[in-house]
């Protein structure tokens, strides 16, 4: 693999000026209550909403109104797409032309999506053998006249107050969109277990999620939405183009360094073709060019912080210690910031620590298995079940693996393929409810 120098980012893209760093309550940029504020690292309120909600004019315009001003968002959104993806690439060390050219359209079209349906409500009338009549009613909390409370990752604060800054020049409301940066312990716990919050939807890890049910249970019984950790299968069958799918499989691991819960980090590879697999990911990883994640060269950047460049490296002292062998990686980079080499495990076992637990970072480990029932016994055996990806020519096994595995996500010859129009959820530790789509809940 190749290390670039980072040299000089400006020679790439202008770093945006920091523009919004206070807590974001109301329509207004206000300090916290204490006073305190906490640094973000380049790696290379409750009671507004309420009122918003109960009082204020949102959930009382017209849909078609909403609609109006959710759409204008997200035109703004597009206005601003190079500096809301340099504000990531300086937070988190994402690479500026993915958050550029994926992430924050993607962020815009899925505010169109709802949009949509603000004006168009869906629903069921249901059969009663009584002489009355049922109905259900499915909108999107914004579309639908919701207000919210935003905390985001104490790691990448910088976005997230952005659009808020962006939803407030659209026209959406004071007190509807509200952002709260802060740690999980206290930000993160007061949100959980407030009494006049009605419903909290979760992003991160497994134990913290648990933290968030335990809070929603103690306080109003609120419902909870939780997408939590992975430690997705991908699964190669022997029939399939090597070349193509040994670039899709390291794609499907080191994307955002790993740092990505879909991460397809347990590579299965069936025994006749697993040399010939190894060897082409051992000569495709060498073409990844680590560096500055402005730099459009690049293809792996920093990890979001310390913290979890120091987690990543003990998990890879595991895989070492454990037994796998090091096909690739297994260090940090020379150059200055938290770059870890995209590193590659081979000879793992099911028992492994690597192949067992979420490492969120660039680690894969390769497994070799005989059988299709075997590989849908293995890859069903860990405690989560967020994503698979399933790669074969063979139409029947595409089928019969996909209806077996446990996942909320099942890809069949590609990886990442999300669609706003299709629901994304997990199975066991990687939680419950549905994102996307019309069912979103």
């Amino acid at each position: 693999m190749t290390v670039l120098s980072n040299g000089n980012t400006e020679s790439y893209v202008k770093i945006p000026e920091i523009k919004f760093t206070k807590l974001f309550i109301n329509g207004e940029f206000v300090d916290s209550v204490s006073g305190k504020t906490f640094e973000t690292i380049d790696p290379r309120t409750e009671e507004a909403a309420r009122e918003a909600f109960d009082h204020g004019p949102w959930p009382r315009l017209p849909g078609c109104e909403r609609r109006r001003i959710m759409l204008k968002f997200a035109d703004l959104i597009d206005d601003n797409i190079e500096e809301l993806a340099a504000l990531d690439t300086v937070d988190a060390g994402k690479l500026y032309r993915l958050g550029k050219i994926i992430d924050i359209p993607a962020s815009a079209e899925t505010i169109r999506y709802y949009a949509g349906a603000a004006d168009k409500i869906h629903g069921s009338t249901l059969k009663m053998s009584r002489d009355m009549q049922a109905y259900t009613l499915h909108e999107p909390p914004l579309a639908a006249g919701c207000t919210m409370v935003v905390k985001p990752a104490e790691q990448t604060p910088l976005s997230a107050l952005y659009y808020a800054h962006l939803a407030k020049l659209a026209g959406i409301p004071d007190g509807v969109l509200n952002v709260i940066t802060g740690y999980g312990s206290t930000a993160g716990a007061a949100i959980s277990s407030h009494m006049d919050i009605d419903k909290v939807s979760f992003t991160g890890s497994t134990e913290v999620g648990r933290l968030v049910m335990q809070a929603a249970a103690a306080s109003n019984l609120k419902p909870v939405s939780l997408e939590l950790g992975g430690k997705s299968p991908f699964i190669v069958f022997d029939d399939v183009d090597v070349d193509k799918v040994a670039d899709l499989a390291l794609q499907g691991s080191f994307y955002n360094k790993g740092e990505i819960c879909v991460a397809g980090s347990r590579v299965f590879v069936q025994e006749g073709i697993y040399d010939k697999f190894l060897i082409k990911l051992a000569e495709k990883v060498k073409t990844w060019v680590i560096g500055d994640p402005f730099n459009p060269k690049v293809l792996h950047g920093p990890q979001v912080d310390k913290r979890q460049y120091d987690k990543i490296l003990s998990y890879i002292e595991h895989g070492k210690k454990g037994g796998a062998t090091l096909l690739s990686g297994g260090k940090p980079c020379e150059e200055k910031g938290y770059y870890i080499e995209p590193t590659i495990f081979t000879d793992v076992t099911d028992d492994m620590t690597i192949s067992k637990e979420e490492i969120f970072g660039p680690v894969m480990s390769v497994l070799k298995f005989k059988t299709v029932e075997e590989v849908i016994k293995r890859a069903n055996a860990t405690k989560y079940g967020l994503a698979a990806g399933i790669m074969t020519n063979d139409l029947n096994t595409a089928n019969t693996v996909s209806r077996s595995i446990r996942a909320g996500v099942i890809w069949i010859n590609c990886y990442f393929a999300f669609d706003k129009d299709l629901p994304y959820g997990g199975y066991k530790l990687s939680g419950f409810r549905e994102g996307h789509g019309n069912g979103s809940s």
